[in-house]
């Protein structure tokens, strides 16, 4: 499943768009509310089972919560609508903090998120979320990690088809202390590479996004200490112009000679934009994989909450990632919700549905992922 797919991209790409924005406020939302994910069909299925092991079993959910994972939603949605005629899912991107607030308040069937539940409670709380939720669900609340989004550091140099930097280089250039293209640092990490006389035009996400606090989590971790700023949704570099969406951010770098930027894997594809190895590791599936089953899973019995690791990986591992989890009740939800909602993941989480994420610029999980996530969803009562 993870032999790799790259000369497919390009063509591919265009089938989707990436939502690999970084989670904003929102409204709660509430059963059978207007979403951004079209469904299909509606009531109960009288259809038999499709192929591929689906039971079809019919029926309706909501979700709510991460749009980093929006498109991958959507994807999935229509897919296995296709295949279970009569069934109804939506799913709606307010970001993962209303997702959870629906999820914990019983308006959504199950949340989308960017980061697990949290286990301490914030200043002011009584309880943890998952505290909250272990309440809701009158059982604990599982975090499955099922969409695995790269970040990209993508350039625009006419001439350089390999580009080679790390999370201390590029923490120096969006401090403003590397300001060339040719600077001795960059052709330390690019021997017999031609690098132009050019300087580096830095763009960034003006909006809070999870996107940043992601790459930031990585700089912070692996640059020996250049990026000293807590990472943070909102941007804390101190050189370049910022742009609201990602699509704005890459098309600012796709229109500017010398431009540079972070951004989800699908929009630098989609533009044709190159895209930088870190410390020698490129972006590919297959290197986003290793970076995943490097993760330590820190939840217990069917909870696969994940501590993701950004430096001492193995070899080839691509560290800059994002991994966002499917958050569920382990037992307790309503028996045709539970059946239905078990069907749908397991379609997500198996070959067939993880197979379609790479062309829309995410990184299917790796297989030994795959294997724990499969497990957890067969012990949902």
């Amino acid at each position: 499943m993870l032999k790799n797919r790259m000369t497919k991209l390009a063509a591919l790409v265009a089938l989707g768009t990436l939502g690999l924005a970084g989670c904003s406020a929102g409204t709660p939302v509430e059963p059978g509310a207007p979403s951004d994910t079209t469904p299909a069909g509606g009531g109960e299925s009288t259809a038999p089972a499709a192929a591929g092991g689906l039971e079809c079993p019919g029926g309706e959910l909501v979700g709510s919560g991460s749009s980093a994972q929006k498109s991958a939603l959507q994807t999935m949605i229509k897919a296995y609508t296709e295949q279970c005629g009569g069934t109804k899912i939506e799913y709606a991107s307010p970001g993962s903090g209303d997702g959870i607030k629906s999820f914990i308040a019983k308006q959504v069937d199950w949340a989308g998120s960017d980061s697990a539940l949290k286990t301490e409670a914030k200043d002011g709380e009584d309880q943890s979320e998952a505290e909250q939720a272990a309440e809701r669900c009158d059982a604990p609340a599982w975090n499955l990690p099922m969409v695995v989004g790269p970040v990209a550091f993508a350039y625009n140099l006419e001439g350089v088809t390999d580009l080679n930097l790390d999370a201390e280089v590029i923490s120096k250039i969006f401090l403003g202390e590397i300001t060339n293209w040719n600077d001795e640092a960059i052709a330390a990490l690019n021997e017999g590479t031609t690098l132009p006389d050019q300087a580096i035009s830095v763009f960034f996400r003006s909006k809070e996004s999870g996107t940043t606090e992601n790459m930031t989590k990585y700089l912070q971790a692996a640059s020996n200490g250049a990026w000293t700023a807590e990472p943070s949704k909102a941007w804390s570099g101190t050189v370049g112009e910022g742009k609201a969406e990602t699509a704005d951010v890459a098309d600012a770098v796709q229109g500017t000679a010398g431009g540079f930027s972070y951004m989800e894997w699908g929009a630098a594809l989609e533009r044709s934009l190159g895209v930088a190895s870190l410390a020698g590791a490129q972006l590919t599936s297959e290197g986003v994989g290793l970076a995943v089953d490097a993760a330590e899973i820190v939840g217990t019995d069917g909870d696969l909450s994940l501590s993701v690791k950004y430096d001492g990986l193995p070899e080839g591992a691509y560290p800059a990632i994002l991994v966002t989890y499917e958050i569920v009740c382990s037992e307790g939800l309503d028996a045709g919700k539970t059946a239905l909602l078990k069907d749908f993941l397991s379609y997500f989480a198996g070959e067939e549905g993880q197979g379609q994420l790479e062309a829309i610029g995410y990184a299917p999980l790796p297989e030994g992922m795959i294997a724990k996530v499969q497990d957890s969803i067969d012990k949902i009562k």
